[in-house]
């Protein structure tokens, strides 16, 4: 599967160098940036699933977007629930993180950010990034609606049976797939693997980018 490449998403209406109304860039961030606990999590969890697929261990990263429309800047993201109000931050939705009794502890809770002119933290140490998606103003405003919608099974668990977890890179692959852009034809950056990607994609693809709702229980 070739990977995109900056600013081609295959799309005729979509410009190749960045000019226009709107802009979508995806950001590839290691795994860990700016806390050393989750880097570590990261290569142990990397490591072992690397040896029961017999392959060599990778970079991990998570993703998110930065879109602009017009005048407007708006960050996407998952990410977990620091101990601040969310108004500041967008949020949008909620979920568990690991097992759903767990999430009445913040640490075991994850948020979902479409942040007006917010700031995505670890920026500076994103890979191979910008990466521009789109240029075309109907795919970056239908990221924008689609986010309130997304769905919010257990982060980490496979509650909608994908055959991989969900995390915020499912997150992101969804409101990508759901936008029209072929999401399954962007991979991260060389060397590295973005666990949770292909579950965005299976359920955008099932759902037609609707809104999902949990179950009651775990």
């Amino acid at each position: 599967m070739a990977a995109m490449k900056r600013s081609d998403t295959g799309h005729p209406s979509d410009t190749a160098d960045g000019r226009g109304t709107a802009a979508v860039d995806l950001y590839w961030l290691p795994l860990g940036a700016g806390g050393r606990f989750v880097r570590l999590n990261g290569r142990v969890y990397e490591a072992l699933t690397a040896r029961v697929q017999r392959r060599r261990a990778c970079d991990l990263y998570h993703s998110a977007l930065q879109i602009r429309i017009s005048d407007e800047e708006f960050v996407i993201e998952q990410t977990p629930v620091p101990a601040l109000s969310g108004t500041d931050r967008g949020v949008v939705a909620r979920g568990a993180v690991g097992s759903r009794w767990a999430s009445h502890f913040r640490v075991f809770r994850y948020e979902i950010r479409l942040w007006r002119n917010g700031n995505i933290p670890d920026a500076a140490e994103a890979v191979d990034s910008p990466l521009r998606l789109t240029t075309d103003e109907d795919r970056a405003r239908r990221m924008v609606d689609l986010i309130p919608h997304v769905p919010t099974p257990v982060c980490g668990r496979d509650e909608l049976a994908t055959g991989e977890m969900w995390n915020a890179n499912s997150v992101i692959a969804w409101v990508i797939a759901g936008s029209g852009i072929a999401a399954h034809s962007i991979r991260p950056p060389d060397g590295g693997r973005a666990p949770g990607w292909n579950a965005g994609i299976v359920v955008a693809g099932r759902t037609n980018a609707v809104a999902w709702k949990p179950p009651a229980t775990s």
